[in-house]
């Protein structure tokens, strides 16, 4: 194992282990500009949808829309972190610009946790206790809800604009959230935390929503109404996307905290484990791309919106490609 000590950082903040070289993974930029192309137009469609055709508004489609602002917030960042890894990781932004990019990524994270659950939590209660008060939740309240997980998305990575995240010497500059220090701070500290309990807890939450609906349904034989299946297909297409997004990312994580703690000389294994969480960043960033699934799947006004609209188009090209031969028609009579 490699026991070399850390070199000097920006900051007088020492690395746990001497930094890595390039991270020799080509096809991690390709797939997140990928993930660019299909996610931004899905996105845009979506924000056009809720904004211009939306007529009926609803709790789990004010969620949905938060939704696809914390997509935003991704979008914006991503492109950066593709410059950043087709230069080998080397980050030429400066120290603030790094502290905003890894902020904006972590909120973008939360608040799709937050608000992928806030929308599940939603179909539950609509199926499971649909006389409780939180199914007779209104717009308003959803609105003042909305807001305030916000507030707590936001405040939990305020760490993030607050520490330095800047490696830099003569060879390296990496702008990095994770595994970097050899001592970290309180407010780093909260955001691992926060990174890993955010996972585990709304995970455990979704499972139970789902078993939970299924279940109640099958009882009472209503699975097969249609408006029932959405229920069901809404939490499953979720925790799918849930799952899919962002467990790879908190198991590498804590196997790296693991090494850390209790292997701290072995810099071998802790170089190769980081290199797996960097490859995990292409799962994270796959959410912005998924989350239209989930908006067709959870809303049917959402759904009924984007079939008229694509019907609508349909129909007009088909009515201009008539109108033109129409009027060939005609001039070949004359």
């Amino acid at each position: 194992p490699n026991t070399l000590a850390a070199t000097m950082v920006t900051g007088n903040t020492s690395l746990h282990c001497p930094p890595l070289e390039e991270v020799k993974v080509f096809f991690l930029p390709i797939v997140m500009i990928i993930e660019m192309i299909v996610g931004l137009p899905g996105n845009m469609i979506a924000l056009w949808i809720f904004c211009f055709r939306m007529k009926l508004w609803k709790p789990h489609t004010l969620f949905l829309f938060n939704l696809v602002l914390a997509d935003f917030l991704l979008i914006v960042s991503v492109p950066f972190r593709i410059h950043n890894h087709l230069r080998g990781e080397y980050w030429i932004f400066g120290q603030t610009w790094c502290q905003i990019n890894l902020f904006m990524l972590a909120v973008n994270r939360s608040a799709s946790i937050a608000f992928m659950t806030a929308v599940a939590l939603d179909r539950y209660f609509k199926v499971v206790h649909p006389h409780h008060s939180i199914s007779r939740m209104t717009l308003i309240q959803a609105g003042w809800l909305s807001g305030l997980l916000w507030a707590v998305v936001i405040a939990l990575r305020i760490p993030l604009l607050t520490t330095n995240h800047l490696y830099l010497n003569s060879s390296h500059s990496l702008c990095r959230s994770f595994g970097m220090y050899k001592e970290e701070t309180v407010g780093i500290k909260v955001h691992y935390v926060a990174f890993t309990v955010e996972f585990f807890l709304p995970w455990l939450v979704l499972l139970y929503c789902s078993a939970r609906i299924t279940c109640f349904l099958r009882q009472r034989q209503m699975h097969r109404l249609k408006k029932v299946q959405r229920s069901i297909r809404t939490v499953a297409v979720i925790s799918l996307v849930f799952t899919i997004c962002f467990m790879p990312g908190v198991i590498i994580g804590l196997w790296a905290v693991y090494i850390k703690k209790f292997h701290p000389e072995d810099c071998e294994t802790y170089k190769n484990v980081t290199t797996y969480f960097v490859l995990c960043i292409a799962f994270t960033y796959l959410n912005s791309t998924l989350d239209p699934l989930i908006y067709c799947f959870s809303s049917s006004i959402f759904h009924d919106t984007f079939k008229t609209h694509q019907s609508f188009q349909l129909c007009g090209k088909k009515c201009e490609t008539s109108q033109k031969h129409r009027s060939a028609s005609q001039l070949n009579q004359l």
